[in-house]
């Protein structure tokens, strides 16, 4: 399957909003949308229509740019391909299932300090707008077994794995993940206040994951740093038992290397 015909699983009439969010899960503001994405010429072009509150733009285009790579199942994410000095940095990771799609955009600043976050819930229209309660700890707690496609942006062939995720609380009231993705495995603590979990084992590079209505998460750097490699990343726990990630991931060298989508079902309650 093509990268566009990947594209065309997202036409339709999307209506939802637009979710501003400082990097501590304060909302901002909150504006209603409707995204409206029509195949012309047999689908050899979009035509995408953005209203957002009392505005309205209007994209064509053909072909898709070098920042983008699209999943089989329509899901996508698009953003900056190499970390620079003093720009912003940036990405947008986008999950679809069934009627409903769950977008995040994650920015950061000229000085690499997370800056705020744009979370986009929709459902195409005509079809009930179903939305997953907020996130909590709670809600995560068991083992996860999950099956991963990573996409490369130089076009070579996906990687496909198992995963397997164990989440539960420690005796400090700590959450403590295990994590099992082919060969490797990896355990970390995090520290949660509220809906901010910090994973700070290296205290250089101290991760955060927000946990955000409509059963999302955001985990991202608190800051990006040269030298360092980085992921961004977005969670949606769709039903109880039902999670989807995509992890968008840099190499030392500031350069856009990999995109992981992971599908993951519950198997073990805590």
């Amino acid at each position: 399957m093509t990268q566009w015909e990947c594209l065309l699983k997202n036409l339709g009439e999307w209506r939802g909003s637009f979710t501003r969010v400082s990097p501590h899960g304060e909302i901002i503001a909150d504006t209603p949308s409707v995204v409206s994405l029509k195949g012309l010429n047999n689908n050899q072009t979009i035509r995408q229509i953005i209203r957002l509150g009392g505005d309205e733009k209007v994209l064509e285009y053909s072909s898709l740019g070098r920042g983008v790579l699209f999943f089989e199942n329509g899901a996508f994410s698009q953003g900056t391909i190499q970390l620079g000095p003093f720009s912003e940095f940036g990405a947008e990771l986008g999950l679809i299932y069934e009627n409903r799609r769950l977008r995040l955009v994650q920015l950061f600043d000229k000085n690499g300090q997370l800056e705020q976050f744009t979370l986009i819930r929709e459902h195409l229209a005509g079809t009930p707008a179903i939305q997953s309660p907020t996130l909590t700890v709670e809600a995560l707690l068991g083992e996860w077994q999950g099956e991963a496609v990573t996409i490369y942006p130089d076009w070579r062939s996906p990687d496909r794995y198992s995963t397997k995720m164990q989440l539960q609380l420690d005796s400090s009231g700590s959450l403590v993940q295990s994590l099992s993705f082919g060969d490797r495995k990896i355990t970390s603590t995090a520290t949660i206040n509220g809906s901010i979990l910090t994973f700070s084992q290296d205290l250089q590079k101290p991760v955060q994951v927000l946990l955000l209505p409509d059963g999302a998460s955001a985990t991202s750097p608190l800051k990006v740093q040269f030298r360092q490699p980085l992921f961004l990343e977005v969670g949606w726990l769709i039903t109880p038992n039902l999670r989807q990630r995509m992890i968008r991931s840099y190499n030392d060298k500031g350069e856009w290397v990999g995109l992981t989508l992971v599908t993951e079902h519950r198997i073990n309650s805590v």
